[in-house]
C-alpha cells in the first residue's frame, strides 16, 4: 500500500505554512502530497502523516488557534499528526536553517514510534537529534528538610541519564549517521521541551492512546515550530 503525506488546511485562514512544510517534507521523503481544505478525508490508512495548520488569531492569548476538532484528531490519529503554526512565515526556509529535531522521550517506557519517526526526519534533514528526558526526584527527596545532599542528587541525575543512553542505544545503532545529544532534564516535560524547542525544526513527542489534550495545548503554547505527535 503506498503511503502518502496529507496535508488539511482551515480554508479561512490559508494555511500555507502546513501545505508549505508538507510539501518540504514530501520532497525529503520522496512522497506523494495530497492537500485538503475542511474536514480531512476519512480514509487516513494510507497516511504516512497528516499535517494540520495552527491559524494565528488575534483572539487567543497564546497567538494560535487550535479547534476542538484538530485536537480531536491529534488525540485520536492512528498515523502521526504534525501541527504547523502559521506564525512560520515562510515555512520552509527556517527548518532549513535550523540545527535539530527535538525527541521528548521518556527513557523509562520510551514511545518506539516516536524515537523512530524522530530518528527518521533528523536523517532526512541532516541536523542532530536533541533527545530529552524530563524527570523529577524521587519522593525519598522529600527526607531532606534542609536540602538535598549533593551525592544523593548527583547519583540520581546519573541514574537518569543511563536510563536516557540505555532507550537510545538501539536507535544510534539503526541510525548511525545521526548526531544525538543526550540531555536528562530536571523539569516536567513540558517545561523542558519548551526549553529547547527553539531553533528546532521539528518537536516530536509520543502520544498515548485516546491522547492527552491537556498536554497538547500546553506543548503547542509554548512553542512556535512544528510538533508532531505520534501514536
Amino acid at each position: 500500500m503506498n503511503r502518502v503525506i496529507i496535508a488539511c488546511v482551515n480554508s479561512t485562514s490559508g494555511g500555507h505554512a502546513a501545505v508549505d512544510w508538507a510539501v518540504h517534507e514530501a520532497s525529503l521523503h520522496d512522497l506523494p502530497l495530497k492537500v485538503w481544505h475542511g474536514s480531512p478525508p476519512n480514509d487516513l490508512s494510507t497516511a504516512a502523516m497528516l499535517v494540520l495548520d495552527l491559524p494565528a488569531t488575534e483572539d487567543d492569548a497564546t497567538g494560535l488557534a487550535t479547534s476542538p476538532a484538530a485536537l480531536a484528531l491529534t488525540a485520536a490519529s492512528a498515523c502521526p499528526v504534525v501541527l504547523v503554526p502559521d506564525t512560520i512565515v515562510p515555512a520552509v526556509a527556517p527548518a532549513r536553517r535550523t540545527t535539530q529535531v527535538t525527541l521528548g522521550i521518556d527513557a523509562r517506557h520510551p514511545a518506539e514510534r516516536a524515537a523512530g519517526f524522530a530518528f527518521d526526519a533528523a536523517q532526512a534533514r541532516g541536523v542532530r537529534l536533541h533527545a530529552v528526558h524530563a524527570w523529577e526526584l524521587p519522593s525519598r527527596a522529600a527526607e531532606f528538610p534542609f536540602g538535598i545532599p549533593e551525592e544523593d542528587r548527583a547519583t540520581w541525575e546519573d541514574h537518569e541519564v543511563q536510563l536516557l543512553a540505555d532507550a537510545l542505544r538501539p536507535w544510534r545503532v539503526k541510525y548511525p549517521g545521526v548526531a544525538v545529544l543526550e540531555d536528562a532534564v530536571l523539569l516536567n516535560v513540558v517545561e523542558a521541551l519548551v526549553h529547547h524547542a527553539d531553533g528546532a525544526a521539528l518537536v516530536v513527542v509520543g502520544r498515548g492512546s485516546g491522547g492527552d489534550l491537556g498536554f497538547v495545548q500546553a506543548l503547542l503554547r509554548g512553542t512556535r515550530c512544528p510538533v508532531a505527535f505520534v501514536p
